[in-house]
């Protein structure tokens, strides 16, 4: 059958099971409009406050729900404004697809109206990307970048349709989605019998979780391999529930501002196994003085991740799933273990404390939202000492409920993740954890959220100041306090209220859990709760910057 480009563009996102796009209209994207507007009993479209608030919540979507989340915006600055969304998304390995319009191929390269080489600008931030000139390809390269951006390590992909291409005619005709195939274990069973005998004979071995572990569905596996070897088992900001946090193997992050006990165990290690990390200068700090009595082995499906930050002696490159069903096969099961003694020494001599006393604690805060949710609540976060503190604090007991940009650090990233894991989850209560800072950026998503009825929650964090950045001021800048302090009068609640957005005002340790469970019950609007927070509540512990992640300043 002939149809339209725009319509063979929807067609093929029905085809990939799409059932939400977050987007903003605009020119360029007129016929994908039209063509949404026939499809709609078949695909939700959210229109967000601005297009960087549809990057963030396809993101939240697809991270949520494990899909590819799905963004649509204009040519020019709608296209630009998707930019800092689709890195957010390469940085943490995030499926989606980010579709734009295109002027006219005529009118290609002359500065035509809100003309921007997408394409060429976002190379450095895409697994792919394409730029479609010619009707006939679109739906094959539809099909493809839907595989592009869940193979192996996942990622964005950016397809930009020239206007002309979505209004001409073509032959259509529906596919089925092709089965993505799963990875090959990728390593002998050599390798592994190597690794298990390694495994196997470890004094005090110590297991890093990533992010990684949660794309590849190999939580279950994970946890097989520690409780089997008796090994402590920290994770990256990224792996946040990628363990149980609640597991009494689990030792906490580890890294700039992970626990004492999992650094300190990193530290004194002599086997280091990193599955599905990437270590980051946020995690080693140091290189040369990262486990420096441990030998280092890595398991992730990315070749290129292998020996790139810290050297590696035993890698496994494949399937991680497979790589620690076929390991869990071949390693010894211990009985006890003099480590895990003293790790739990550790855990009781080193736990994460704060100041017990009627002063408002971020900290209180995140232990009530926590025991009030008991623990099932997705959690976004922004980017600062909240971030941090939530991570800390809020023990993640499965995957896909930590939310947060961990490699970027996107500053303004919750709000629209938050919106997006509340439509890929409806049956879930989605929290925003919040600076005062970083809400200010897309508070404007607050307007979604009151229109599509979502019953998100907004916690602020409302120190009145940029908190990590003033943190390092007043640690390593002798407190010079250079714009940082942004006490800007803004009524956070009238704010909310003006959106339609119920606000509520907490100043009160005695407050926290009445406000909370006032939020907690709104089922149609969203809430933001103000918690007016000291400027001086610092994240502890923290490593200085270049420091051995063994040297942490403690509260």
């Amino acid at each position: 059958m002939r149809i339209t480009g725009a319509q063979i563009l929807i067609e093929c996102l029905k085809e990939q099971g799409v059932d939400t796009i977050f987007g903003f209209p605009g020119g360029a994207v007129l016929n994908i409009y039209d063509a949404l507007y026939k499809a709609k009993g078949d695909i939700k479209h959210v229109l967000t406050s601005h297009e960087q608030g549809a990057s963030h919540a396809a993101d939240g979507y697809a991270r949520a729900t494990g899909k590819v989340g799905v963004c649509l915006a204009t040519s020019g600055p709608g296209a630009t404004n998707l930019v800092t969304g689709i890195a957010t998304a390469y940085m943490d390995s995030v499926p989606m697809v980010a579709i734009t319009g295109q002027v006219a191929t005529s009118l290609l390269g002359k500065d035509s109206f809100q003309e921007v080489d997408i394409t060429g600008i976002t190379i450095p931030i895409t697994k792919h990307n394409y730029i479609v000139k010619d009707v006939t390809k679109l739906a094959d390269v539809v099909r493809e970048a839907f595989i592009i951006a869940k193979e192996g390590r996942p990622g964005p992909v950016l397809i930009d349709v020239c206007k002309d291409v979505t209004a001409a005619l073509a032959e259509y005709e529906p596919k089925k989605p092709k089965n993505l195939e799963e990875p090959p274990i990728g390593v002998t069973a050599d390798e592994i019998d190597m690794a298990a005998e390694i495994i196997n004979n470890a004094k005090r071995p110590v297991i890093l979780s990533g992010g990684g572990v949660s794309i590849a569905g190999a939580n279950e596996e994970i946890l097989e391999l520690a409780t089997k070897a008796i090994i402590p088992v920290t994770t990256t900001l990224m792996g946040m529930g990628s363990f149980p946090g609640t597991h009494e193997l689990f030792t906490g992050m580890v890294g700039m501002h992970g626990t004492k006990t999992s650094n300190m165990a990193v530290s004194d290690s002599d086997l280091f196994i990193a599955i599905g990390a990437r270590f980051s200068d946020r995690v080693i700090s140091d290189v040369k003085r990262f486990a420096p009595e441990a030998k280092i082995m890595h398991i992730d499906i990315d070749p290129a991740e292998i020996g790139k930050n810290i050297v590696v002696h035993y890698p496994l490159v494949g399937n991680i799933k497979k790589i620690l069903k076929h390991l869990n096969t071949k390693v010894q099961k211990k009985q006890n273990s003099d480590w895990k003694k003293k790790i739990d020494e550790w855990k009781e001599l080193y736990p994460l404390r704060y100041p017990k006393d009627d002063i408002l604690r971020p900290n209180y805060i995140l232990e009530r939202i926590y025991e009030l949710t008991k623990g099932d609540a997705i959690i976004t976060t922004e980017v600062g000492q909240h971030q941090m503190w939530a991570a800390q604090f809020y023990k993640y007991k499965s995957p896909r409920h930590f939310l947060s940009s961990g490699g970027l650090g996107t500053m303004g990233y919750g709000l629209g993740a938050c919106i997006g894991a509340q439509f890929g989850k409806p049956d879930k209560k989605v929290i925003n954890i919040a600076g005062d800072g970083s809400f200010r950026m897309n508070c404007n998503e607050i307007a979604t959220a009151v229109e599509y009825k979502l019953p998100i929650i907004i916690a602020i964090f409302n120190n009145h100041v940029l908190g990590m950045v003033r943190q390092w001021q007043n640690l390593f800048y002798d407190s010079r306090y250079s714009s940082t302090t942004i006490d800007r009068g803004t009524n956070f609640v009238a704010l909310a209220e003006a959106y339609g957005a119920m606000g509520i005002n907490v100043r009160k340790p005695e407050e926290v859990d009445e406000a909370l469970m006032k939020a907690l019950s709104s089922k149609d609007t969203p809430v933001v709760i103000n918690f007016e927070i000291d400027r001086d509540d610092k994240v502890f512990p923290i490593v200085p910057p270049g420091a051995a992640i063994s040297d942490l300043i403690e509260e």
